[in-house]
C-alpha cells in the first residue's frame, strides 16, 4: 500500500509531463482528420513525436528534483533541450516537409506545440504568482471579470459590425451579418453608429448577465447551500418566469436587433427566450459550485493552518521548560561540586538558552545552527558526568543552508542523557548519526540504557511526535527499538 501511495505521490507531482503527454495525444488526433486508416495514422503520429521524448524526459525528472527549472543543474538541461534540441529539430523538420510523408509535418507542427506550451509554463510559474499577488486581481471577483469581458466583447463586435457596413459580402437591404474584419477609419467615420452599436450589443449580454448575477449572489450560494436542489429549481424557474418576458420585450425593441434581422422575436413569451435564460442558470451552476468549493476550502485551509501554529506553539512553550529544568539541575550539580568549569557551563548554557528563546521562534532553521546547538547541548552534559562517555557525532551533510524545523534532533539526546547515560551503572556510550541534503534528512541516535520497571514516558517524544505530525504530515518517519541495552530513535524527513 505505501509503495502504491508513493507512486501516486510522484505521477501527482509531475504535472507539466502530464500536460506534454496530453499534448502528443491531441497532435496525433488532429492528424487522423480526414483519413480513412484513422488508428494508423494515430500511432503513426505517436511514434513520430517519439522524436520528441527527450523534452517530456527531461520535464519528468526536473518535476522530480523538486526544483524549479531555472534552478541549478536544470537551468543547464532546460536551456540545452529547449534552445539547443528544440529549434535544432524545428529547423530539420522544416527542411525535409513533404505532403507524401506524415512524420515530418507530424514532427514540425508537434515542435511548434511544444514551444508554445513551455512558454505558456515558464509565464504561469514565472510571472503569474506575481500578477495574483496585485492589488486589483485579487479584488477581481467572477461578477466583475465576466462584466468586463460583456464590455470587451460588445466593444469588439460593435467594431466589427461598422466595419461591415455597406460591405457586399455582409450587407444586404434586409439584414446585416457580422463579419470578422475591422477597419479603423471605418469606425471612426461612423463612430456614433459604433457608440450605438456597442451599446445595444451590451443590453443584449446584460440579459444574461442578469440572470447569471442572481444566479452567483442568490440562487447558488443561499437557496442552494440552505434549502436544497429542489428548492433551487423551483426558484429558478420562478426568477424565469418573471423577468424572461421583459427582458425579452426589451431586446426585441433594440434597433441593432432588426439591424440584424430580427434575431428576437416580437412575441417576448416564446419559450425560447425562457430556454435561453434556463441555459445560462445551468452553464454556471457548475461553475459557481466550483468556485464555492474553492472559497470553502481555501477558508478551511485557513482554519487549519491557525489551529496548526496554535498547537506548535503550546508545543513549544511546553518544550522550553522541559529544557530550563534539565539544564537548571546541570548548574545546581557544578555549584554543589564548587567546579572551575561553572563559568564555563553557564556561557555555554546562555547559548543554548538564546537558541531556544530566539531562534526556536522562527519556523525554520539551518541545520548547521541545529547541529551547534546539539554539540553546545552534549558539552554541557558531559561536564557533569560522573563516568566517563563514549560519544561518537558523525555528520555528512551537503549543505549547511538546508532548512529544518528547530528543536526536533534535541529530543532524542535528551532522553539519551536522561534515560540512559546518566542511569549508567557503568561507562556508557552514545552515538549521533546527522545525514541531510536537498531531499531528506536522517538522523540516529543510539545509546546504552538499563530499563528502569514503571517508567513513564516522558513529553518530549509525545510533544516531538505531534510536532512531525503538524509540520511533516506524511513526510517523516519516527521510529524507536530498545534492544541487548541499546536504545535506537530514528527520524527520517522528506524535504521534498
Amino acid at each position: 500500500m505505501l509503495v502504491i501511495e508513493k507512486v501516486a505521490g510522484g505521477l501527482a507531482r509531475r504535472k507539466d509531463t502530464w500536460l506534454y503527454a496530453g499534448l502528443v495525444c491531441w497532435i496525433s488526433i488532429g492528424f487522423t482528420i480526414g483519413r480513412d486508416d484513422y488508428w494508423a495514422a494515430y500511432f503513426q503520429s505517436l511514434l513520430a513525436l517519439t522524436l520528441w521524448l527527450p523534452v517530456p524526459a527531461v520535464t519528468w525528472v526536473r518535476e522530480g528534483s523538486g526544483e524549479g527549472r531555472f534552478a541549478g543543474r536544470n537551468r543547464r538541461i532546460w536551456l540545452g533541450c529547449f534552445l539547443g534540441y528544440l529549434p535544432l529539430l524545428l529547423m530539420v523538420s522544416g527542411a525535409l516537409l513533404s505532403p507524401e510523408q506524415l512524420i515530418w509535418p507530424v514532427v514540425f507542427t508537434g515542435g511548434l506545440c511544444i514551444a508554445v506550451l513551455e512558454c505558456i509554463l515558464v509565464v504561469e510559474s514565472q510571472y503569474m504568482g506575481r500578477l495574483r499577488e496585485v492589488k486589483w486581481v485579487r479584488r477581481l471577483s467572477l461578477e466583475k471579470a465576466v462584466l468586463i469581458s460583456i464590455i470587451g466583447l460588445a466593444l469588439l463586435l460593435g467594431a466589427m459590425a461598422v466595419s461591415s457596413l455597406n460591405n457586399p459580402l455582409y450587407h444586404s437591404g434586409k439584414q446585416l451579418l457580422i463579419g470578422f474584419e475591422i477597419h479603423f477609419l471605418k469606425i471612426a467615420a461612423h463612430f456614433p453608429t459604433f457608440i450605438g452599436y456597442s451599446l445595444q450589443l451590451m443590453v443584449m449580454y446584460l440579459a444574461g448577465y442578469f440572470f447569471f448575477y442572481i444566479n452567483s449572489r442568490w440562487l447558488v450560494p443561499v437557496i442552494l447551500k440552505e434549502r436544497g436542489i429542489l428548492y433551487y429549481i423551483l426558484c429558478s424557474a420562478a426568477l424565469i418566469g418573471m423577468f424572461y418576458p421583459l427582458w425579452g420585450q426589451l431586446l426585441a425593441s433594440l434597433p441593432f436587433s432588426k439591424v440584424l434581422g430580427g434575431v428576437f422575436s416580437a412575441n417576448p413569451f416564446v419559450t425560447e427566450n425562457a430556454f435561453g435564460a434556463m441555459l445560462i442558470l445551468v452553464i454556471s451552476l457548475p461553475v459557481l459550485l466550483a468556485i464555492q468549493w474553492a472559497k470553502q476550502n481555501s477558508l478551511i485551509s485557513a482554519l487549519q493552518h491557525e489551529k496548526s501554529a496554535a498547537e506548535l506553539d503550546l508545543l513549544k512553550q511546553q518544550l522550553n521548560p522541559h529544557f530550563f529544568f534539565n539544564t537548571l539541575n546541570n548548574l545546581y550539580a557544578l555549584s554543589l561540586q564548587r567546579s572551575e568549569q561553572t563559568p564555563e557551563s553557564i556561557l555555554q548554557l546562555s547559548e543554548l538558552m538564546r537558541y531556544v528563546i530566539y531562534k526556536a521562534r522562527e519556523p525554520f532553521v539551518r541545520v548547521d545552527d541545529e547541529v551547534k546547538y546539539l554539540k553546545d547541548y552534549v558539552q554541557l552534559q558531559k561536564i557533569r558526568l560522573k563516568r566517563s562517555l563514549d560519544l561518537q557525532f558523525d555528520e555528512e551533510i551537503e549543505d549547511g543552508t538546508i532548512q529544518i524545523a528547530p528543536l526536533l534532533l534535541i529530543v532524542f539526546v535528551e532522553n539519551a542523557f536522561k534515560h540512559g547515560v546518566e542511569n549508567a551503572e557503568s561507562d556508557a556510550f552514545l552515538s549521533i548519526s546527522l545525514k541531510a541534503d536537498q531531499r531528506a534528512v536522517r538522523f540516529v541516535c543510539e545509546n546504552s540504557y538499563e530499563p528502569v520497571p514503571d517508567a513513564q514516558t516522558g513529553i518530549g517524544l509525545t510533544n516531538l511526535r505531534k510536532r512531525l505530525a503538524l509540520l511533516y504530515p506524511g513526510k517523516h518517519r519516527l521510529t524507536t527499538a530498545a534492544e541487548n541495552g541499546v536504545f535506537t530513535a530514528s527520524l527520517e524527513i522528506d524535504l521534498l
